[in-house]
């Protein structure tokens, strides 16, 4: 029997308190991806084999989707950084919503349990207040393949006679829908098409360990993502790939800093769009085949435009923290993100540290620079904000304590003790 080893890291109140102005040095690594390792636990639910990710990050995101999976019925076990994950027998279909319920990626359970079990109850999934994501594309998506969904209850209740293979049109190019249609279509009867798909490369990766454990998949990495329904799938070991996510959080500390710093494990290919947006911003840095090393500026860094885009263009989660790279640059620095209308809830605490920013509308910013910042009392509400906090903590003058930091740790691991190799003078405190 497979035992769940490990703990939420922020079972209690903590914050840091963090002393700014000082520049940092050396090599951090990046871990693996959040995005890509909970796609991939899901997966593991489509067969009754044993499973094993490795490369898996420490954090509180992959905790929650094991307790999902516990709650299942799931063999699970966590063992540093692998997980070893058996659902020979799926015994329950409504988890509490103790965990389902706080974590985004809960909904991507949907279309496995459909898949194997026929049914599926799940509490409405939570996750970051960066505004709405509706679970539309998901319904619709389900719909089309044959199942009936009741929201009526406050849950989402799920059921299916049996899937049936048909072309899905997604009216939004949803990662998580993606997702969910590629696995729930793996044991559907019959051919799926899905229409206007994500390619992140989390998507991908999904798409990698569904054929390893026996789907038939054509077209991953594209727009058009045909899938063949077969009868059973089996076990597979995959390892997690870097998190661009991190990786780009990263790198805009060490930018914003002024610091030399290499960033090590990671996949440049994933972050072709950022880089550009660097070069355009005159940020120094050198890219290897697994590093990008980011120099101390030779010059002033310049203004320039963000926008996001679906991948590969700029990713949503890279532009709080180029936000606070925006306040050192000279010029106006727009930023338009038309994905979450509520992703704008870190410029008041910038301003509130001295910087020169404006929210124009719900998806624009405007950020003026280069202004000092200096340290403040802050408040962290999501995952990317909370880094992006941080950043400006470190180069601000002075001292900044930012509370809700567990938002940081259901994403990137052990931050603070990293981010003391580098140098920095950051101290986690619990309350």
């Amino acid at each position: 029997m497979l035992e769940w080893v490990g703990k939420l890291r922020s079972q209690n109140m903590a914050k840091f308190l963090i002393s700014g102005g000082k520049k940092l040095s050396g090599e951090i690594k990046v871990s693996g991806s959040k995005n890509a390792v909970l796609a991939l636990m899901a997966a593991c639910l489509l067969t009754e084999d044993e499973c094993t990710l490795a490369n898996v990050p420490e954090i509180d995101d992959v905790r929650s989707m094991a307790e999902i999976l516990k709650a299942l019925g799931v063999e699970v076990k966590l063992d540093r950084h692998k997980l070893v994950i058996r659902a020979s027998e799926i015994k329950n279909t409504k988890p509490s919503g103790e965990w389902a319920s706080k974590l985004r990626g809960s909904i991507l359970c949907l279309g496995p349990l459909l898949a194997r079990a026929k049914n599926a109850d799940f509490p409405f999934p939570g996750g970051d207040l960066i505004g709405k994501r509706p679970i539309d594309a998901h319904l619709e998506a389900f719909k089309i393949l044959g199942a009936a969904a009741d929201t009526s209850s406050g849950t989402l209740k799920i059921a299916t006679p049996g899937l049936i293979g048909a072309k899905v049109v997604l009216e939004e190019t949803s990662v998580t829908a993606t997702e969910n249609i590629m696995m729930a279509a793996t044991l559907a009867s019959g051919t799926t098409v899905i229409k206007l798909a994500a390619m992140e490369p989390h998507v991908q990766q999904l798409g990698i360990f569904l054929k390893k454990m026996g789907a038939k998949i054509k077209g991953i990495g594209t727009p058009t993502i045909t899938i063949i329904g077969v009868s059973r799938l089996h076990g597979a070991k995959i390892k997690v790939i870097p998190d661009s996510e991190e990786a780009a959080s990263l790198i805009t500390l060490a930018a914003a800093t002024r610091s030399d710093v290499k960033v090590s494990r990671l996949n440049p290919e994933f972050l072709e769009d950022y880089l550009l947006k660097l070069k355009k911003m005159n940020v120094q840095f050198e890219v290897g085949s697994d590093f990008v090393h980011i120099h101390a500026p030779a010059g002033e860094y310049h203004a320039t435009k963000l926008q996001v885009g679906f991948y590969p263009k700029l990713n949503s989660d890279f532009i709080p923290p180029m936000s606070v790279l925006a306040t050192q640059a000279v010029g106006d620095t727009l930023i338009y993100d038309w994905l979450y209308e509520n992703r704008t809830g870190y410029v008041p605490e910038l301003v509130k540290m001295g910087a020169t920013a404006e929210v124009l509308d719900p998806h624009k910013v405007r950020i003026s620079g280069p202004t000092p910042l200096r340290g403040a009392n802050l408040n962290s509400s999501d995952l990317r904000m909370g880094v992006t906090l941080v950043i400006a903590a470190l180069i601000a003058e002075g001292r900044s304590e930012i509370i809700d930091i567990h938002h940081i740790d259901r994403g990137y691991e052990h931050f603070e003790k990293r981010l003391k190799k580098l140098g920095a003078d950051i101290k986690r405190l619990e309350t």
